[in-house]
């Protein structure tokens, strides 16, 4: 037993007599050569460690287990501790740190002198304590000088190629000699001194990217903010700002629609290319696109560029692509149901005065719209064509009926389904004698098929051919039903007063081809017209079209009623299903429902609830005026 103690004793005052030794030359030694002494010495101690070790194995496995005694190997590491590394461990470091800054500059080091002497404080376990923090407090320092001096001097994107490439050096100095523990922090000391410090300033340099189309540059800062907490959101805001200035600038300088919806799809290509390449694909930018479309992409001059491109004399140029673009943009109109009353408008247009090119292409972009609205989206528009194409059987087994019954008339008549279609105004027009035997025939067949439907003659959507037999020539007229009407009472008079015209047909407007006395531009009840037997024209067959009517007006008050229905219908289905919600929540939950179709009003939705109480679909809580209760 004493001689194993002795033994014991023997090789603690070998190594520390070892140890003494090479702390004499260590003192003698600075920088590089010290850490060369270091690394030569750490080695050396370990190998006669290793060796102590095997020779007094026996010793360190039952002698010194036995009686709870650190085995050989810690002694040595504890000896190394106490006697090197306490005193030397400063002058390490900031060696160490140096060569580091030396690197950074540009200057050849030898990589695998600093990962032996990191080595030492990882080994030590004191890595972090006495070099990390000292090390990324250096590399913080180094940086800020580097930024403040480069973001003066360099521009935007010379900038970011400097902090993309300090980036990738400091990752290689982890992969090469510091510890993997350390990348993250020195990535994020890094990022914060070169990019977030100076964020303002390097975002307005994007928007000199943006507006040169610097598409690799915009790479580039997508991928140094992207790794950053939060570090998109100002890239996301200024990609939002410059797109809606784009369009803003394409709506005030348009002259047509056609012309300005083109133009919106290819803003909405280049721009989707950038969120695709530069972006990769990032929600984030998703969101501001669609947020900038949403400012300046205007309802009705989509709904416009739909009607050009699909009706007769249209270009036919790619135009299912074209209108796959078009239903991309309605993504980012917040009002869909009032896209969707302009383009029903336009639809009826078409397709009751023949003027689709079309039928398959109407039914590709009502597909279209199908998916990416919804079936209740188009269900009009969709039972519109459907009654077209019902119509135009019908017509044919008319026209066998005039053939089997001879009436003498040419008629066409489009039968439609009240639902499907937009309001148009009927009036109770008193039909010249000609026009009102084409349609009790009509009836008389309509009859024959059915008893059970009424109907009702849209005389405002009509178009007749009749023959003008003027002085110089006969010239054929195409003019709408109440110009025929005016025009056929002038077979039995001729002259006739406002008065008379309005009391016979209830005509309120005068017809273009008739001379007035006296010849002013007003007309009063007294007027006289007659027919002008002089009139003439180079064509012998002339379309009179009726002045053109803005109906944008009128398709904005009949959204604004359908809202006021949806958002009853919306209040009512919650308010079923929960039977008893508060204010604020069901506001909420309308909203959400809502949501797809347009963005409904608070206001509004105020207005509705307090309807509903009145009508006795809701009630406040007796104890809580916030909380409303279903009546069933």
């Amino acid at each position: 037993m004493e001689r194993k103690t002795i033994d014991l004793e023997q090789c603690w005052d070998y190594m520390q007599k070892g140890i003494t030794k090479l702390m004499k030359i260590l003192r003698e030694r600075h920088d590089e050569f010290m850490l060369r002494e270091l690394e030569e010495r750490w080695i050396t101690h370990k190998v006669m460690v290793r060796w102590l070790s095997r020779f007094f194995h026996y010793l360190d496995q039952y002698f010194i287990a036995g009686r709870y005694l650190p085995p050989l190997n810690a002694v040595g590491l504890t000896c190394f501790r106490h006697l090197v590394y306490m005193e030397v461990r400063d002058n390490a470091r900031k060696a160490v740190i140096t060569r580091i800054d030396k690197e950074r500059e540009g200057e050849q080091i030898d990589r695998s002198l600093l990962k032996n002497v990191v080595d030492i404080f990882v080994e030590m376990d004191q890595y972090e304590e006495d070099f990390e923090v000292q090390m990324l407090e250096d590399t913080a320092n180094y940086y800020k000088s580097k930024a403040t001096n480069w973001i003066e001097v360099e521009s935007c994107p010379d900038y970011m190629l400097k902090a993309e490439d300090c980036l990738r050096r400091e990752r290689e100095r982890v992969t090469h000699y510091l510890h993997f523990s350390t990348e993250q922090k020195l990535v994020e000391k890094v990022q914060h001194e070169l990019l977030v410090t100076h964020a303002n300033q390097l975002l307005d340099g994007v928007r000199a990217l943006l507006r040169d189309d610097k598409v690799e540059d915009l790479s580039r800062m997508y991928r140094l903010y992207q790794k950053i907490p939060k570090g998109l959101d100002p890239v996301a805001n200024v990609f939002k700002q410059h797109v809606t200035a784009e369009g803003t600038a394409l709506v005030q300088q348009a002259e047509e629609a056609s012309s300005l919806v083109r133009k919106f799809i290819e803003l909405h290509d280049k721009y989707m290319t950038y969120v695709n390449d530069c972006f990769i694909n990032h929600t984030l930018f998703h969101k501001a696109l669609k947020e900038a479309f949403e400012v300046f992409c205007n309802k009705n001059a989509a709904a416009t560029f739909c009607d050009n491109i699909l009706k007769k004399g249209g270009s036919d140029e790619a135009i299912e692509e074209t209108l796959d673009k078009v239903v991309k943009l309605l993504a980012y109109i917040s009002d869909k149901d009032l896209y969707a009353e302009f383009y029903r408008k336009k639809l009826a247009r078409r397709l009751l005065f023949d003027r689709s090119a079309n039928e398959d292409h109407e039914k590709c972009i009502l597909t279209k719209l199908k998916q990416q609205c919804g079936g209740q989206f188009t269900s009009k528009m969709e039972g519109m064509v459907m009654d077209l194409t019902l119509a135009r059987d019908n017509q044919m087994k008319f026209e066998e009926y005039l053939r089997d019954n001879t009436h003498g008339i040419d008629l066409t008549v489009t039968v439609l389904t009240t639902g499907f279609w937009p309001s148009y105004k009927s009036s109770d027009l008193n039909l010249p004698v000609e026009m009102l035997k084409c349609v009790e025939v009509f009836k008389e067949f309509y009859e024959t098929k059915t008893k059970h439907r009424k109907l009702t003659w849209i005389h405002s959507l009509g178009t007749c051919h009749i023959i003008g037999k003027f002085e110089p020539k006969t010239i054929e007229l195409v003019v709408s039903t109440y110009q025929a009407a005016a025009l056929l009472l002038f077979n039995s008079a001729h002259k006739l007063s406002y008065s008379e015209i309005m009391m016979q047909l209830n005509l309120t407007h005068e017809d273009v081809i008739l001379s007035k006395e006296p010849n002013t531009t007003t007309i009063s009840p007294n007027d006289t017209f007659e027919f002008n037997y002089k009139f003439t024209d180079k064509m012998r067959r002339i379309k009179i079209p009726l002045p053109p009517v803005d109906e944008r007006k009128k398709v904005i008050e009949d959204v604004d009623k359908d809202r006021r229905y949806a958002i009853d219908a919306a209040i009512v289905r919650i308010m079923k299903s929960r039977k008893v919600l508060g204010h604020q929540q069901l506001v909420l939950e309308c909203v959400q429902q809502l949501g797809c179709m347009f963005k409904p009003d608070i206001k509004a939705i105020k207005k509705r609830i307090e309807d509903l109480i009145t009508r006795d679909y809701l009630e406040r809580d007796k104890e809580n005026p916030n909380t409303f209760n279903y009546l069933a």
